[in-house]
């Protein structure tokens, strides 16, 4: 671990030590870390899409309007290679959330993404994206095929 020290105004680290204890944080270095994670990551999802990914993707639809949930189940069928799972959820009477777990290239997850939300009747979708990075080609036996494994990036 390499560590730095940062210097806060009263109020503000009294701010800070109020989210700690907000979202269960033990200590303030671990709530930094995971500030400059999302900062990193947040800053990565302006860059053109390139690479992997693992994505949620998350919106609620009424399923009561007119072939919707048969056109998204089609999406999700027609891009197989990138829908890892689904889950799905009635909120109410009319109205169901679902959230897509995706893996698979950046831009072709993005894309996915983008045409369906905005399928008519499609709303409060939100993608998460978590960059992936490639370890070594291997094989985990003597029989088995070279395959890469990705992990999140650092």
């Amino acid at each position: 671990m390499e560590r730095f020290t940062i210097s806060l105004d009263e109020a503000l680290a009294k701010q800070f030590d109020e989210l700690i204890a907000a979202r269960g944080y033990s200590n303030r270095s671990e709530a930094v870390r995971d500030l400059i994670r999302g900062a990193i990551e947040s800053d990565r999802q302006r860059d053109p899409p390139a690479g992997h990914c693992v994505a949620n993707l998350s919106y609620v639809y009424n399923h009561h309007e007119r072939e919707l949930a048969e056109r998204l189940t089609g999406l999700q069928h027609d891009h197989h290679d990138l829908t890892v799972a689904a889950l799905h959820s009635h909120l109410d009477h009319d109205n169901c959330l679902e959230s897509v777990i995706l893996k698979g290239s950046t831009a072709a997850v993005r894309q996915f993404a983008d045409a369906l939300m905005a399928e008519r009747g499609v709303r409060h979708g939100k993608l998460n994206v978590i960059a992936l990075e490639a370890e070594q080609h291997h094989a985990h036996d003597e029989h088995g095929a070279a395959h890469v494994h990705y992990r999140p990036a650092r």
